[in-house]
């Protein structure tokens, strides 16, 4: 049962990414109030990920990742937009840092995950299972999107949790 467990984390955090990150756009959208400064978010979070990628493939032993350090860092992440009050100060300084660390490890995620066995199969599964997951959330308008990213950022740590219990 362990294996199923392990054999399914990856795919949990692929679908909970692609499901969240609308909301995450929107709070980082409020967060730039420039599209200006918005598309240099995002092209900060692009170059981050092409950095955890190019890490990931240079290591040497690919086998001891480490992943789920990366499931509690992008869960601190998500937990920590959730947090951040609008109309602090230094609000966009702390969304660039998030940028970087989210890019960076979501990049680290993506190499990782496509070295798995059940990549293929994720593959699949992750469309259909994406394409249900934002339909039903679409009809979903009584809570804040930030109870979302934040939901998803807790859904991180259990899955950091069971990578750790499996891994033992």
């Amino acid at each position: 049962m362990t294996n199923k467990i392990a054999h399914k984390i990856p795919l949990v955090v692929t679908v909970g990414q692609v499901a969240i990150f609308p909301y995450y756009i929107l709070w980082l959208k409020q967060v730039s109030m420039t599209f200006t400064l918005f598309a240099w978010l995002f092209a900060i979070f692009s170059f981050s990920a092409a950095l955890g990628f190019r890490v990931f493939q240079t290591k040497k032993d690919q086998t001891r990742s480490y992943i789920w350090l990366v499931y509690v860092g992008m869960g601190v992440v998500y937990l920590a937009v959730g947090q951040l009050n609008q109309y602090m100060d230094f609000l966009i300084y702390a969304a660039v840092v998030l940028q970087v660390i989210l890019g960076f490890l979501q990049g680290y995620f993506r190499a990782w995950h496509i070295e798995q066995k059940a990549y293929r199969l994720h593959a699949v599964d992750h469309y259909l299972m994406v394409g249900a997951i934002i339909i039903g959330l679409s009809f979903i308008h009584i809570l804040s999107p930030v109870i979302f990213i934040q939901s998803f950022g807790l859904l991180l740590f259990l899955c950091a949790m069971a990578e750790l219990l499996v891994k033992k």
